[in-house]
């Protein structure tokens, strides 16, 4: 069999036995060299097939780690909403893509502390200058038992850094901002703005991905209740085969009456 048509052959064979369940979610594939025995085949057409299916997120391969099974097409993907809750186990929030009764663990070391805002998109929607010293918290978080989930990182404002520079790095759900709420802004409220976007190499390693698997970035803008004005935002880094946005579309006014009876050319 040619070459070119071989490895979309051991693809699908892969791909079959990781549908079967023959290899669970986070196991580790056999190394290159053993599937190409296993195969016939030599190795860099092994390694065409294995990159095949990393494209479509079945797998992830890092040099020196081996290759695992993804969870992202393991399971239905979350849907994630528009609705923000309290958070049932502590005074605080739980937003869309955490709303779930799942429970939910952090991967990796937690970061309350302060950071140059270089990002000029992000210090725009902040409020702040470029280069602006803020208050940066960082997590990455997932369901318990599954690989990371998404990367958060919230950038505070100066002006109500101080509320919050003291708390715990990994604190329940939200309560960081209920802190802020209860030092003079409540009620905050949210926007939030989505875009499709290639990963770094320092996010797909965090969340255990190959480089060429998109992200669903999420960015959530906080809005003071008292001065109208940005108090925080929130990035969230999501591997685009673990979570679908859910929207409920609303009729213009233009539109909310029927239609008026009209004949063939829009005439009565």
């Amino acid at each position: 069999m040619p070459v070119h048509s071989r490895y979309l052959d051991i693809a699908s064979l892969i791909r079959e036995r990781i549908e079967a369940g023959e290899w669970k979610p986070g196991a580790r594939l056999p190394t290159l060299n053993d599937l190409a025995a296993e195969y016939d085949a030599n190795r860099d057409t092994v390694g065409r097939a294995i990159a095949l299916l990393e494209t479509e997120g079945y797998l992830w391969a890092v040099q020196g780690r081996g290759i695992a099974v993804r969870y992202g097409t393991m399971r239905p993907r979350r849907p994630r909403g528009d609705l923000v809750k309290r958070n049932e186990q502590a005074t605080g929030y739980s937003f869309p893509s955490a709303s779930s009764q799942e429970v939910w663990v952090r991967h990796g070391e937690a970061v309350n502390a302060s950071a140059q805002l270089d990002d000029p998109r992000v210090a725009k929607l902040l409020g702040v200058a470029p280069g602006t010293e803020v208050l940066r918290r960082f997590r990455v978080t997932g369901p318990a038992s599954e690989a990371p989930f998404q990367i958060n990182i919230s950038w505070i404002h100066p002006r109500v850094a101080n509320v919050v520079a003291d708390l715990d790095a990994n604190p329940a759900a939200g309560e960081w901002l209920f802190h802020i709420e209860k030092a003079g802004h409540w009620p905050i409220s949210w926007m939030e703005i989505h875009r499709a976007r290639m990963p770094s190499r320092d996010e797909a390693a965090l969340l255990e991905i190959p480089t060429n698997l998109p992200v669903l970035e999420i960015v959530r803008v906080g809005t003071s209740g008292a001065d109208k004005k940005p108090v925080e935002v929130t990035q969230y880094v999501v591997a685009s085969d673990r979570v679908e946005t859910v929207h409920v579309l609303h009729r213009d006014k233009n539109a909310q009456e029927p239609w008026p009876d009209t004949g063939p050319r829009g005439e009565s």
